[in-house]
């Protein structure tokens, strides 16, 4: 096991990051809620997966995944450490590989895992999420009796 050298302040800085409940986690969830959306927050969405989603739309099958651009590798902002750089370097890129599994999975499952990061405007990520669980719900929401279809 390799160990990591920081210093204190650095060590003290990391701990502090929160996992869960981010600001920009709040406010995309704050935007969804003012849009009418009703979500589970921080679920597995597969049982037997220790991987847990941010958001979860469960009837729907959508997963939201809210990544830090630093600790997911955002491609737009991901600055890489020059203090220990292998490690970082690949804790990042297992980070990425876990995140590209996830997604596979779910998918398997009949899921849509849906990333959003944290540069993105909480408003215009919540219109996509939305987008999403609408055409979800529309796709599995079965005709009502007697309706016919355009075209029949």
């Amino acid at each position: 096991m390799r160990v990591l050298e920081t210093t204190e302040s650095t060590s003290s800085r990391m701990s502090k990051q929160r996992r869960r409940n981010t600001d920009v986690e709040m406010a995309l969830r704050r935007c969804l809620h003012a849009a009418g959306l009703r979500y589970r927050v921080h679920r597995r969405p597969l049982k037997g997966v220790r991987r847990e989603a941010d958001i979860v739309f469960g009837p729907a099958k959508v997963a939201v995944f809210v990544d830090g651009c630093f600790w997911h590798g955002c491609p737009e902002h991901a600055t890489w450490p020059k203090r220990n750089s292998e490690f970082w370097r690949e804790k990042i890129e297992k980070n990425q590989a876990r995140d590209a599994n996830t997604d596979a999975r779910l998918i398997e499952a009949g899921w849509i895992p849906v990333r959003v990061w944290e540069h993105e405007s909480a408003a215009e990520a919540a219109l996509r999420v939305a987008a999403v669980v609408e055409e979800r719900r529309a796709v599995s929401r079965p005709r009502a009796r007697g309706a016919q279809a355009v075209g029949e």
